[in-house]
């Protein structure tokens, strides 16, 4: 009986974190937020267009004319038109939320481009800073170098004495020969 007391059991499988686990079973179903996204945001555009509102505008039209001037019994939504303010409901109350996604994903990347702009001139003022600590070291570096204009005057002068000592040395060649 003790022998069946200490009788080991057998070991449980290791977790391990470096795998993925097994997929659970799921209710809803599965859907990409990033194809939602982009689907959303081809709605919203379509929306904002003059093409929506003319076809909109159009089916409204047709929608009015056939439920007034078509037989009674082919109409299907009396004058106070509840179908048709039905739907234009339904289709706002679709509407407005794929808009707000729209435009939270589009402040998303303006929000990214905006951070990235802002590294971006970071980088540039630290060059900036770089490059005038640069200018100012060669500038003060420079102080203790000829410079161009010293340079000129200096050229100047050697050819104002090489002319002298050319017109003294024609002068004394003149007097020679005569």
């Amino acid at each position: 009986m003790a022998a069946e007391r200490t009788q080991e059991r057998p070991p449980s499988p290791r977790i391990r974190l470096d795998q993925p686990g097994e997929r659970r079973p799921r209710l809803l179903p599965a859907y990409d937020p990033e194809a939602f996204g982009r689907l959303s945001e081809r709605i919203a555009r379509f929306i904002g267009t003059g093409r929506f509102l003319v076809w909109m505008t159009a089916v409204v039209v047709v929608w009015v004319l056939w439920n007034t001037s078509a037989p009674d019994a082919w109409r299907f939504d009396e004058y106070p038109f509840i179908f048709l303010t039905l739907a234009l409901s339904l289709q706002a109350s679709y509407a407005a939320p794929l808009i707000l996604l729209a435009q939270n994903r589009q402040a998303d990347r303006d929000r990214v481009t905006h951070e990235q702009d802002r590294k971006q001139n970071e980088r540039s003022i630290a060059d900036t800073e770089y490059l005038t600590r640069e200018i100012a070291a060669l500038r003060m570096g420079m102080g203790e170098v000829a410079t161009r204009d010293w340079i000129r005057s200096e050229l100047e002068d050697f050819i104002r004495e090489l002319d002298d000592r050319s017109a003294g040395s024609r002068r004394g060649s003149d007097e020679a020969d005569r």
